[in-house]
């Protein structure tokens, strides 16, 4: 039975996607089966994947919206034992349609527990915002990774995403517990970095990853390709540093 992990954060551009694609890339090549479910409608993880999709392709939003058997939308990666649920835009709409339906915030945990079994690690991108998709993640998934960027603002925003988490185990997800802040985009040649990272293992000690992910150009270049950090450049610090997260993951387990 699959261990459902929520790559959680509803501000933009602190390595959710990167995070997501890597660590379920090194799971797999740790001998894991793993499914990477793209809850976010910019479909970044699919295309990162060199999944392409176009809109009327059957994506999460059919399985989401219409019922459709997620088995049946599941596509392969090049890399065994990881395979994708992927996106379109089109998930887009499922946050308009979502609205009047029944059970609205369980629709993906419904439809992960048909196929949770073929699983190891399911491993849910959630979009930046804090809709109906993001909620449908946090219902679906027992534990959240919280990516944050090294920067200035980073200590108030983390306050806000763990009231955020709080809030959907009191109400929708009593499972729901936080796995680990992950720390990213860190240079350490940074005064500020540096301080940040003390100030977040201060703050929420115990809840901090021991692994930090390095600023690197081979993380940002990997997805133009369709490839992994695992099969881009396996020897680059960011590499490194997403192998180190997945043996941190299994020794949690």
């Amino acid at each position: 039975m699959a261990r459902i992990i929520a790559i959680f954060n509803q501000k933009g551009g602190v390595g959710k996607t990167t995070t997501s694609c890597s660590l379920a890339s090194y799971l797999a090549a740790m001998g894991k089966y793993v499914l990477m479910v793209d809850l976010d409608p910019q479909a970044n993880a699919t295309s990162g994947m060199g999944i392409k999709l176009e809109d009327d392709h059957v994506n999460l939003y059919h399985t989401i919206v219409a019922n459709e058997e997620p088995g049946a939308i599941i596509r392969k990666t090049s890399l065994f034992g990881f395979d994708v649920l992927p996106s379109a835009p089109s998930l887009a709409g499922a946050t308009v349609e979502l609205v009047d339906m029944e059970e609205r915030e369980f629709k993906l945990k419904h439809a992960l527990n048909k196929i949770r079994t073929n699983y190891d690690y399911i491993l849910i991108d959630s979009p930046p915002s804090l809709g109906l998709l993001t909620i449908n993640g946090l219902t679906a998934a027992e534990q959240v990774i919280i990516p944050v960027q090294c920067e200035y603002y980073a200590l108030e925003g983390l306050t806000q995403l763990f009231k955020t988490v709080e809030m959907v185990r009191t109400s929708l997800n009593p499972q729901l517990r936080i796995l680990g802040v992950l720390l990213t985009m860190y240079d350490k040649r940074n005064k500020l970095a540096n301080e940040i990272v003390s100030e977040v293992k201060k703050n929420f000690p115990g809840n901090v990853f021991e692994t930090i992910i390095p600023r690197s150009v081979s993380l940002a270049e990997a997805p133009g390709f369709g490839k992994t950090i695992l099969q881009f450049d396996e020897k680059s610090a960011g590499a490194r540093a997403y192998q180190q997260l997945a043996e941190e993951i299994l020794k949690l387990s």
